[in-house]
């Protein structure tokens, strides 16, 4: 517990005013001004000044990734109701921050925001540094100028994390209020969408080293020697309490391969998006193809969407994400008013002990409404019945559930026993209990 209390007082220290450290021990002061030097050698960076005082700016263009144009098709699925502006490729802005911690609030600061925008075909990255605290509002007032000039914000969980920091960063200024983006685009969650089956972890590193190239062979840059994103936090730490700038250095590049890895993932997506058909012929990997699949569905592209699942299915995935491609699949095929294939997927899961319900349910309404077959109706409304009883007493299913769609299946059967029996004497029905007895008086 002591040792935690004497970290965090250290930091709070370390995070002191540099005038003020200065002030009371000028050596140190001294030191600490030659470090800053020092950094801004290794990493190519010069003082930048304005009213608030200075900060440290690096700024290096890369030729990779390339530059892409958002096509219009792909920037519907990708941002259904975008601003105008995010059809402009000028207009993007990608932001990505290294902090003092993860639990933000009022005590993390962005010690380091780097800046990324399309240039001359290839990327432009602004990193912009502060040396001590006493930097930050310095620091936040040219990235309020960046935000004013691209009005389009790419990150990588920004929505959760950069973005609300420094907002908060901006608000505890009381003097910047930065103009808020008209389109804010996090990756995080398409990136979800397309690759978490697979990969299991969507995490930036991962998403380069198996989505977007080979151990960064085609990406231009490689994380052989980067540094490990908990640890950097504390390398700042060391250097506000007068520690080498050295080590600083594979923070600056850390940061730099995030900007670089956020925009070829940005690429990715869109490229994914506009041709999904060139997908479908080119990946062999039926969890992506699954992936995407589900990233079209949930953005409305219902016949490409379908047209990926097929593939997906034939490609051939793992049983529970087979089952459940096949079952988005069939509604999306009802949806269609396609009940061939919709009645053949169904039927294909009826042994599902998760599909198997739905798809006894689904049957039923097929018979009833559209078949116009009532006894089949009924014959799949009774085993819906025994499904449910079954999924009940093996504790697969919550009892509010269970109480609704039983009430639902037996009074489908009420009403279904009512068309058969003036003209088909065949075997009798089940019973009906007293609940559904009751709902029938009622509906009547």
């Amino acid at each position: 517990m002591s040792s935690n209390l004497d970290d965090r007082f250290a930091r709070l220290a370390a995070l002191r005013s540099a005038r003020k450290r200065e002030a009371a021990e000028p050596y140190t002061g001294r030191a600490r001004a030659a470090e800053a030097d020092a950094l801004a050698g290794l990493v190519g960076a010069e003082v930048s000044s304005n009213r608030y005082g200075e900060h440290l700016v690096a700024r290096q263009w890369f030729s990779t990734p390339e530059e892409c144009a958002p096509g219009a098709h792909a920037l519907r699925l990708l941002l259904p109701g975008a601003s105008g502006e995010a059809a402009d490729a000028a207009e993007w802005l990608f932001l990505d921050t290294e902090t003092t911690g993860l639990a933000g609030g009022t005590g993390t600061y962005a010690f380091l925001v780097g800046l990324a925008w399309w240039d001359a075909g290839g990327l432009q990255v602004e990193q912009f540094f502060m040396r001590d605290h006493g930097e930050e509002h310095s620091l936040l007032l040219e990235l309020a100028r960046r935000l004013a000039e691209r009005r389009v914000l790419v990150t990588f969980n920004g929505k959760s994390f950069d973005w609300p920091l420094l907002e908060t960063r901006f608000r505890m200024t009381r003097a910047l209020a930065p103009r808020p983006p008209a389109t804010h685009l996090d990756l995080l969650h398409p990136a979800r969408q397309l690759w978490r089956l697979r990969l299991g972890s969507v995490r930036l590193t991962e998403l380069e080293r198996h989505v977007l190239g080979c151990k960064g062979s085609s990406l231009g840059w490689t994380r052989r020697d980067d540094i490990d994103s908990a640890l950097i936090p504390q390398v700042y730490f060391n250097y506000l309490r007068g520690g080498p700038a050295e080590p600083l250095v594979r923070v600056f590049r850390h940061n730099q391969m995030d900007l670089r890895g956020l925009a070829a993932l940005a690429s990715k997506i869109l490229a994914l998006l506009a041709e999904p058909e060139a997908l479908e012929r080119s990946v062999d990997d039926p969890l992506e193809l699954y992936g995407l699949s589900r990233l079209l569905h949930r953005r409305g592209d219902a016949s490409r969407a379908r047209r990926v699942y097929e593939r997906a299915l034939e490609a051939g995935l793992p049983g529970a994400v087979d089952r459940a491609a096949r079952r988005e699949l069939a509604r999306l095929a009802k949806r269609e008013r396609d009940y061939a294939r919709a009645t053949s997927l169904w039927e294909e899961l009826l042994a599902d002990s998760t599909e198997g319900l739905e798809a006894y349910e689904q049957l039923a309404i097929y018979y009833e409404h559209h078949a116009c077959e009532p006894r089949r109706a009924a014959h799949f409304t009774r085993d819906a019945l025994g499904a449910l009883r079954k999924a009940y007493r093996a504790g697969r299913i919550e009892p509010g559930r269970y109480r609704r769609l039983h009430l639902r299946l037996e009074h489908r059967l009420a009403r279904l026993s009512r068309n058969l029996m003036p003209r088909d004497h065949g075997p009798p029905l089940e019973p009906l209990s007293a609940e559904a007895r009751s709902r029938t008086r009622e509906s009547n």
